[in-house]
């Protein structure tokens, strides 16, 4: 049970009733600029996942109209969007063969009207994914572009030469082998950094630029409220395309994101369109270190908003060395965020997306003794660090990660393309292979909400695209809904509560025990008002000993009454607290 004292329920009451009440100038905000975005709970909606309304198996926008209200309910301030552009689906829509056009299967654009004026009637606002690394073979640039070497389109893409009988060069696809394709309608390669069917932009050519700025306006002027731009780093290609170093060939992302003109084209692509709307803008930043962090995130460099790292969510995954994760590391990695981003940066704070696996899975414990307990802790510390939290749909029920037993159960061209190149190669066995699949693959956030527990978890009247988790029995929203302990009503009462508590937006930062394995604890603190998080990341009740602190008015709890006024706790398996110090 979550527990709130009365004070901080009226005042999250008023809050709600009232935004402006409480903002404040920029001095009593520890030196930040305040911004809406900044303030905001963000939620990410995969839609050929999120509710199918035709009976066809697929997720669409009426869909997703169709339960706005739950998201309202929820609390959050910004639904993101994963693509919904017209797409032949080699990515799951991150293959775009028409910017200006709806997905078929997703509906149509009176359909996407619709969602967004049901966006907007409940006072909450939608940001898009930007896709302009890259876009489909298909699409109608790239169809012009590959017809012959004098195409005006030619020079949308990059086009090379083959090199000995081979590729132009060493560059790797993130979907597995060469990031090269020949043609041979003109016996040259062309670049994509991911799959065949997701050849690369070429952003030197300024008419590729102003065509994206284009089509940036046209969404904005619809009223879309930003974008989420996928992979953008990448944007800006090596001068000359030499080879991959050796230091960077098992870690291409850090190469690719040296491109000596992306913060020419960010800093373009502000002044002309991005500063003429109050938007919000996030970066999907694979590639960038947190040192490079601030020349993409400066508001003195307008650019961008914000930028997504992936040290944490990434922290256990096979692509750093496979070597699992450690509390102390996931906690050294906030700290080191907090103390490289100054005023002038801003943070997101995230474990899950469409790309990895189910938090709970990942960070939490999944099984039917923990999996709520530990799904309420983690929503505790997402909400309570410092950044923009983004959730992923499902995380509010505490969805976990599939089953999958053989390589048929997945989808995902990356899983499949691995498969081919390491275990049709017999580089590694196939057992092995599901092992550490099944843990990291992204199926396992992409299966179809669990809705209720009928047929297909009520997700859809046909065949779903991707199987639904056999747990929707136990594991469904309309449970959730009905059950005031569940884990959505807990996201649903912290989300009201960080409304409510401008330190969690605008707080310093303190992590009091960070060598401590079990135990994270940390204060969020903006003028008097100071808070004590304390999460208990381990099955074991333990005594706790605050260190230097005093644990003051109990506010949170994702397990009922506890001790308050003291130094000493006892903490129970998976459990969050968050305390009011005086």
């Amino acid at each position: 049970m979550i527990h709130f004292t009365r004070t901080v329920l009226v005042f999250c009451s008023l809050l709600f009733l009232f935004p402006t009440l409480g903002s404040a100038a920029d001095n009593t905000l520890n030196g930040y600029q305040p911004k809406w975005w900044k303030e905001a709970v963000v939620y990410q909606v995969y839609p050929r996942s999120f509710k199918d309304s035709n009976g066809d198996g697929i997720g669409d926008l009426k869909g997703i109209t169709s339960n706005l209200d739950y998201l309202k309910q929820l609390g959050v301030d910004v639904v993101w969007l994963s693509p919904h552009y017209d797409s032949p689906n080699a990515d799951n829509g991150y293959d775009i063969r028409d910017y200006e056009k709806v997905m078929k299967e997703f509906g149509t654009m009176a359909d996407f009207d619709e969602l967004l004026k049901g966006v907007k009637a409940r006072g909450m606002r939608l940001v898009l994914d930007l896709v302009v690394n890259h876009s489909s073979d298909e699409h109608r640039w790239f169809v012009e572009s590959r017809k012959s070497k004098d195409n005006p389109y030619r020079d949308y893409y990059i086009w090379r030469p083959g090199k000995d009988g081979g590729p132009p060069n060493n560059y790797t696809s993130f979907f597995s082998g060469s990031a090269w394709t020949l043609d041979p309608a003109t016996n040259e390669y062309y670049l994509h950094y991911f799959a065949v069917k997701q050849p690369d932009l070429n952003w030197d050519n300024p008419k590729v630029r102003q065509d994206v700025y284009s089509l940036m306006k046209f969404w904005l002027d619809k009223g879309v409220d930003g974008f989420r731009m996928d992979v953008i780093p990448f944007i800006s290609k090596p001068p000359g395309l030499p080879d991959i170093p050796p230091d960077y060939r098992d870690r291409p992302q850090y190469f690719y994101t040296q491109g000596p003109h992306l913060h020419q084209y960010l800093q373009e692509m502000n002044k002309e369109v991005l500063s003429k709307y109050d938007v919000m803008t996030v970066g999907e930043a694979f590639g960038v270190t947190l040192e490079g962090t601030p020349m993409l995130v400066d508001e003195r460099r307008h650019e961008l908003d914000m930028i997504f790292n992936f040290d944490a969510v990434r922290i256990g995954h096979p692509s750093v060395g496979w070597t699992g994760w450690t509390l102390p590391k996931l906690k050294a990695i906030y700290t080191e965020q907090d103390a490289k981003l100054d005023v002038h940066d801003w943070n997101t704070i995230f474990l899950s997306n469409h790309d990895n696996p189910r938090m709970v899975s990942a960070f939490g414990n999944d099984s039917p003794e923990w999996r709520e307990k530990s799904a309420k802790l983690l929503a505790t510390m997402v909400l309570t660090l410092k950044g923009t939290p983004f959730i992923y749909q499902g995380d509010e029920l505490g969805m976990t990660n599939f089953p999958f037993k053989s390589i048929d159960d997945f989808d995902d061209i990356e899983v499949k393309n691995a498969w081919k190149a390491y275990v049709e190669t017999g580089q590694v066995g196939k057992e092995h292979f599901i092992e550490v699949a099944k843990k990291v693959a992204r199926d396992n956030s992409r299966t179809p909400i669990q809705w209720d527990d009928s047929a297909n978890s009520g997700f859809t009247a046909g065949k779903p695209w991707l199987a639904i988790n056999p747990n929707y029995k136990e594991i469904n929203a309309a449970e959730e809904l009905k059950d005031k302990d569940s884990v959505y009503h807990y996201f649903q009462r912290m989300l009201a509560f960080r409304k409510g508590t401008k330190a969690f937006s605008y707080g310093t930062y303190k992590d009091l025990d960070p060598a401590n394995d079990k135990i994270f604890a940390y204060t969020r603190t903006l003028g008097s008002e100071k808070y004590l998080v304390v999460l208990n990341f381990s099955t074991d009740t333990l005594k706790y000993a605050i260190p230097g602190v005093k644990a003051g008015k109990l506010v949170v709890s994702n397990q009922g009454p506890a001790e308050e006024n003291t130094t000493a706790l006892t903490m129970k398996g998976w459990e969050a607290r968050v305390y009011r110090m005086e």
